[in-house]
């Protein structure tokens, strides 16, 4: 449901603004309409590039401390600047470490070729008139009359390291060699030390982001909460010369009674009356608590208009049946219970809904799973279960028109036609409530022709209503249904213009519905699917097991065991990913695109500490 809302506006003297504006944010109900009057200032300006900076820092420094977080600390050394500044530190620390290993290595690749020399008995030999000098060269261009003034230190890929010592430079035709200025040794001491201050280096990273995570993170929320109170002092207006100013919002209707409150108790001119259609107001939802877990997902696609009805309430379970349908296996939705309960006491209250859903769409995998016979990839209609309760499991063909076709297909095409003759029903009554009942005699002439064909066609398999009767019925609503597609689409038009419009309309609602309606199927198959590749599993871990005894039988089993968990895991995980996109996209586009809903609300955020 959606709260009806209550447009505030009020005047107050300039000199009471401020502190007025801090008592409307410490009430929180009130959601400001926002005027931005020209480009932000400069203020505004950096505190959203901070804004952006401490969102990036945060999500990194999570990922640095594992999710394990200390509690935040407050004291003047501990400032959002100061700490940013030593974060930005430490990082810098590791990537100037990260540079100097490769150049470290590099240098000791140059001189592993030469082995380990003191480079101090080579200055004091050319103090005393001994010039020393390092060369190589291809294999093919070293000449044989060196030899007698050079030392061949290595042989090594085609090429000749040697060292030249004597008391006048040689003319060799060759560029002496530039060595780093340590020994191998002294080169492996520095990488060794360079390795182990990367490592303290990025635990103490990791240590910072963990003690200061939380720190920062509400640091981050004041910020917001100061960005929010500066762009409602841009959507102000000032009038009389300054002396009032003037601002407008928007009211819960529940929380009316302590803004009238705060507004009397101060020295405001307000007024405030119910939303219209053509305010286009924040939306805020309101549903039970089965319903409100499915809110993220109306949220995802986008808010209703405060005019439309709010999708959730048929969200809510025909997206779990969907789900339930594209998993299809009873012991995958136990899993899927025990894994919401582990990660509920795990992930702690931020997490509650979420895992509340999970929780939810495993009670619906479990019980429609069971329905369609499917338990870790068994087939729960070949077992030993009572002939009761093989009852109630959906599976095998029916014969209809002549042609055999599996039952959980046309289940899966039945639940289709129901969601799309809702979304058209809410469609006509959400046409109706907006533009009057003379506007929609389209959308109910459609809405009779569809539902009302439905409705006759299976009061007739179900053997309800004879065929012959049946046969008038379908007459009687086409006919109906005609006049209002035909004829009445549009009262403003000449009628011709109507029925041109209407043959257009049957033209897309023809080749959209039949489209529409087929797109069910892919519940069937990706149920099928997921059951299919988990009888596949476990053919294979019996297979290991068959046949062999002794030792062999033992690893048998070991294999069996990991085949299972392996594979079932695997298809559990691609389950969940279809079972959560395709209902998402039944609903987003099947049924939002028949229920006329576009999702171009504003939610409704009020204004608050």
């Amino acid at each position: 449901m959606i709260t009806r809302m209550e447009k505030l506006t009020f005047l107050i003297y300039h000199k009471a603004y401020e502190s007025f504006l801090d008592q409307i944010r410490e009430l929180g109900v009130v959601h400001i309409v926002e005027k931005q009057r020209g480009e932000p200032d400069a203020g505004l300006q950096q505190a959203f590039l901070k804004r952006s900076h401490y969102k990036t820092m945060l999500q990194k420094m999570d990922a640095l401390a594992e999710k394990q977080h200390d509690a935040p600390i407050y004291n003047k050394e501990n400032e959002p600047d100061a700490l940013v500044k030593e974060y930005e530190a430490l990082q810098n620390r590791i990537m100037e470490l990260q540079q100097q290993i490769p150049a470290i290595s590099k240098e000791m690749d140059q001189m592993e070729v030469w082995g380990e020399f003191d480079w101090a008995r080579l200055k004091q030999l050319e103090q005393a008139g001994w010039l020393i000098r390092f060369y190589s060269c291809a294999e093919k261009d070293f000449r044989e009359e060196w030899a007698d003034h050079v030392v061949v230190v290595r042989r090594e890929s085609g090429h000749v390291f040697f060292v030249s010592v004597s008391h006048e430079l040689l003319d060799l035709g060759l560029e002496p060699l530039r060595l780093p200025a340590s020994s191998l040794s002294q080169l492996a001491q520095k990488l060794a030390d360079a390795k182990q201050a990367l490592t303290d280096a990025n635990e103490a990273l990791k240590q910072f982001c963990r003690k200061y995570y939380n720190t920062l993170a509400e640091a981050s929320v004041r910020l917001q909460s100061d960005i929010d109170l500066m762009q409602v002092r841009l959507s102000s207006e000032a009038l009389a010369e300054g002396a009032v100013v003037l601002l407008e919002g928007w009211v819960p209707e529940d929380s009316v009674a302590p803004v009238k409150q705060l507004l009397e108790a101060q020295e405001v001119y307000y007024e405030m009356r119910p939303a219209r259609k053509e305010d286009n107001p924040p939306v805020k939802l309101r549903n039970n608590a089965f319903t409100r877990m499915y809110e993220v997902l109306t949220k995802m696609y986008g808010m209703p208009s405060f005019t439309d009805f709010d999708p959730t309430p048929i969200l809510a379970p025909f997206f779990s049946l969907f789900f339930a349908f594209c998993m299809g296996d009873a012991g995958y939705g136990l899993i899927l219970i025990a894994l919401g309960f582990f990660l509920k006491k795990k992930l702690g209250k931020d997490m509650a809904g979420m895992m509340n859903l999970v929780i939810t769409l495993g009670v619906f995998t479990t019980v429609f799973g069971a329905v369609l016979g499917t338990f870790f990839g068994i087939s729960l209609i070949n077992s030993d279960l009572p002939q009761q309760l093989k009852e109630f499991i959906i599976a095998g063909n029916i014969e209809l028109f002549g042609s055999t076709y599996d039952k959980q297909m046309i289940l899966a095409l039945g639940i289709g036609v129901v969601h799309i003759s809702i979304a058209m029903t809410v469609k006509a009554i959400n046409s109706t409530v907006f533009y009057g009942f003379k506007e929609s005699l389209s959308a109910w002439g459609w809405w009779l022709l569809i539902v009302g064909s439905v409705v006759v066609g299976t009061l007739t398999f179900l053997s309800v209503i004879p065929a012959e009767v049946s046969k008038w019925a379908f007459i009687g609503v086409g006919g109906v249904a005609a006049v209002g597609i035909y004829l009445l689409n549009n009262l403003h038009r000449n009628v011709l213009v109507n029925v041109g419009a209407g043959l257009w309309d049957t033209y897309n609602m023809a080749s959209g519905l039949l489209g529409d309606t087929l797109s069910y199927i892919r519940l069937f198959a990706l149920g099928l699917a997921g059951g299919m590749l988990g009888q596949t599993f476990n053919s294979l871990a019996l297979m290991v097991v068959d046949g062999q005894e002794g030792i062999g039988l033992v690893f048998g089993w070991i294999g069996f065991g990991l085949i299972i968990l392996v594979g079932h895991t695997l298809n559990i995980a691609m389950s969940c990913l279809s079972a959560f996109v395709h209902p998402l996209r039944l609903t987003f586009v099947e049924y939002f695109k028949n229920a006329g809903y576009d999702g171009k609300g504003v939610e409704y955020k009020p204004f608050k500490k």
